[in-house]
């Protein structure tokens, strides 16, 4: 498929897949003529790059996962790497739940310490 297509696909700006691939995150695409031609790994890709973006990796940590080994995708790299951030999130939600309930206890203790007037 053409750019234009994984863009639509991918809700991702033509200049963001050209810039993604001039990065190295995703391998330069066959050409046909002077088209670029995708394929459906491409696309994958591009949608788990823009989603862990969305989940404030970095692309340089990306780069460190995007590997590949004779021409196609390491995907077990990858799904080791989603893996370790979902650890990661949640110890986050660990620390953020533990967060609001000392949030909760100080609340609590105005409440009984200081007689509050609406």
């Amino acid at each position: 498929m053409y750019i234009g297509e994984v863009s639509k696909k991918t809700s991702l700006s033509i200049k963001a897949i050209r810039f993604y691939e001039a990065k190295g995150l995703i391998n330069p695409p066959q050409r046909l003529g002077r088209y670029r031609v995708y394929q459906a790994a491409d696309v994958d890709l591009l949608i788990l790059i823009k989603q862990a973006k969305q989940l404030g990796v970095s692309l340089s940590q990306l780069k460190g996962v995007i590997v590949y080994q004779d021409g196609k995708l390491d995907w077990l790299r990858i799904k080791l790497f989603l893996a370790e951030l979902r650890v990661q999130l949640q110890a986050k939600i660990a620390d953020l739940t533990a967060n609001i309930a000392n949030i909760d206890e100080c609340s609590r203790q105005i409440d009984t310490e200081h007689s509050l007037s609406d």
